[in-house]
């Protein structure tokens, strides 16, 4: 069977090899007995969960990680059936059933998410997994300390009437990506203290995990059983301030390729995209890039985002409109068709997901993901 070609148009190529490596040398900065949770939430930063989660389980993931309960369902729909997973993202009414079916690891903040999952668990007649999460300091999602008492008593007479498993205490870092904050120590004695309160009332856990990428990168000691590493599986350095993907020795997995749709010659004084916020200095070619914000592209890069047209870095020329953008190619011939690449590794002298994070004054986790679905995902080193 033939695959159809992408289209000339745009796609985002994913290199299955460079994230296997990735897997691998990010294992290689933990102990051995400590587990890897691959992370392919939000369609794995945008990189496609599906292929995403295999490639990571094959270079040595034990576990998968999502948000949302509709993300783990996914996966087990697709065929991952044997693989751990545990998703942390419930709202009420969520599908506690079918993630016990699905013999999903589910996180509970508090008394509401215990209460639906034990009912969940009379209703199919199994017992539940669940992960006990503290709220250690960022203040999102997760059990406030002076709560815990009540949460650990009441996950264990649960427990002891066959109604569910605790199989993890976990927690989340505020700052890890800011090396030195005293937020970082901070919730690593409370996280210890949450653990010590719950293990001395009788949990005994598979996995207690506190570390993302950050943190899995830079802080031994809060390594735990588990890390969770997320954009740094795809290549991407969670900060530059801690380094940049070169100094862990991970690549990039996403390059996000463009073909120019038209070129033409204005003369100098002529406007660009809506508002006219640029207009040329002088008789000029421009090229049309078919990409917009419809596509990801973010509006926030307009009159900055780089792109490597020819061998010479180009940049937005004007807004970034819906569907495409235009650049100001200074006068060279460069033809219909040619290759416009936004991003990459950087290999070819190409700009990176941080140079237009830079651009867009964002990070590049929202480069990545925000990477939209018009845009087909090509696998490359499968």
């Amino acid at each position: 069977m033939t695959e159809t070609p992408p289209p000339r148009r745009a796609r985002a190529e994913i290199d299955l090899g460079a994230l296997r490596a990735n897997v691998r040398t990010l294992r290689a900065r933990v102990a051995p007995h400590v587990q890897l949770m691959a992370v392919v939430k939000a369609d794995a930063y945008g990189h496609g969960a599906v292929r995403c989660a295999r490639a990571a389980l094959e270079a040595g993931a034990e576990w998968l990680g999502t948000a949302t309960p509709h993300e783990a369902l996914a996966l087990r729909a697709a065929g991952i059936t044997d693989a751990r997973i545990l998703c942390w993202l419930w709202t009420p009414g969520d599908p506690w059933a079918d993630g016990i079916e699905a013999g999903l690891d589910m996180a509970v903040s508090g008394m509401w998410a215990l209460r639906e999952v034990v009912q969940a668990a009379r209703e199919t007649g199994r017992p539940a997994r669940i992960q006990l999460k503290a709220d250690t300091g960022l203040g999102r999602n997760g059990c406030q300390p002076a709560d815990w008492p009540e949460l650990v008593g009441e996950a264990l007479k649960a427990q002891k009437d066959g109604l569910v498993t605790v199989t993890g205490l976990w927690s989340h870092f505020a700052c890890a990506d800011e090396p030195g904050h005293p937020s970082i120590a901070s919730q690593l004695d409370v996280f210890r203290s949450m653990l010590d309160y719950a293990e001395k009332a009788g949990v005994e856990p598979e996995v207690r995990h506190i570390a993302n990428s950050p943190a899995t990168l830079t802080l031994p000691e809060a390594h735990f059983d588990l890390v969770r590493p997320g954009i740094a599986m795809y290549g991407v350095s969670p900060s530059p301030e801690i380094g940049t993907s070169a100094d862990f020795g991970l690549r990039p997995v996403m390059s996000l390729i463009g073909s120019v749709a038209l070129v033409k010659q204005v003369p100098g004084g002529h406007g660009v995209s809506y508002g006219h916020h640029y207009v040329t200095p002088s008789e000029t070619t421009l090229g049309l890039i078919p990409l917009g914000y419809a596509d990801g592209i973010p509006r926030h890069a307009s009159g900055r985002g780089p792109v490597l047209v020819g061998d010479r870095i180009r940049r937005v020329a004007g807004r970034v409109a819906m569907d495409q953008f235009v650049v100001d190619l200074g006068g060279d011939a460069v033809e219909s068709g040619a290759e416009a690449l936004l991003f990459g590794p950087g290999d070819r002298g190409e700009p990176t997901a941080e140079d237009w994070a830079q651009a867009a004054d964002t990070i590049a986790y929202e480069i990545v993901t925000r990477i939209g679905a018009r845009v087909p995902r090509v696998y490359v080193n499968g």
